[in-house]
């Protein structure tokens, strides 16, 4: 095993310190660094919280507990924990299946991630002032359940 840079080092404490595995880290670092070529046991030497990194310097070792805690106390630096971003893959599910009880289901996620209701948003014509308003349909989780069951169970 050569002997690694220290800005390499770092990469590898910052992957571990996100959860990464010893063995996705050493594929991102082959990756990122061509000319390198470290193994899954090289990088679990870098992770303090397992028994082969109990001698990792105090540098790198506060260098993981300083990424642990950032990475910990943002989750929404991970893009599934924002709620535009799961809307948005749920609509792309949405429009590229044609299974109705799929789309059922991802309906149902979409409206429980919004709020645990289904909605459906409906324009009437107020007749005394001739101004248009919304009114909006509320139907809790259960009933929408209930109505889904009775149109599969016809098919």
């Amino acid at each position: 095993m050569a002997a690694l840079r220290k800005e390499v080092k770092l990469f590898i404490v910052r992957s571990l310190a996100q959860f990464n595995t010893p063995e996705e880290t050493a594929k991102l670092v082959n990756e990122e660094y061509k000319n390198l070529n470290v193994s899954r046991q090289q990088c679990e030497r870098y992770d303090p919280t397992k028994r082969a990194g109990k001698d990792l310097s105090v540098e790198l070792k506060t260098e993981f507990e300083l990424t642990r805690k950032e990475f910990l106390g943002k989750p929404e630096n991970i893009p599934i924990a924002n709620l535009v971003v799961r809307l948005q893959r749920y609509e792309n599910m949405f429009l590229n299946t044609k299974n109705n009880v799929l789309r059922l289901k991802i309906q149902e996620q979409a409206a429980k991630d919004m709020g645990g209701q289904y909605t459906n948003k409906q324009e009437v014509d107020h007749t005394t002032n001739g101004e248009s308003m919304q009114t909006k349909t509320v139907v809790s989780v259960e009933a929408f359940k209930e109505a889904r069951k009775e149109i599969l169970d016809e098919y």
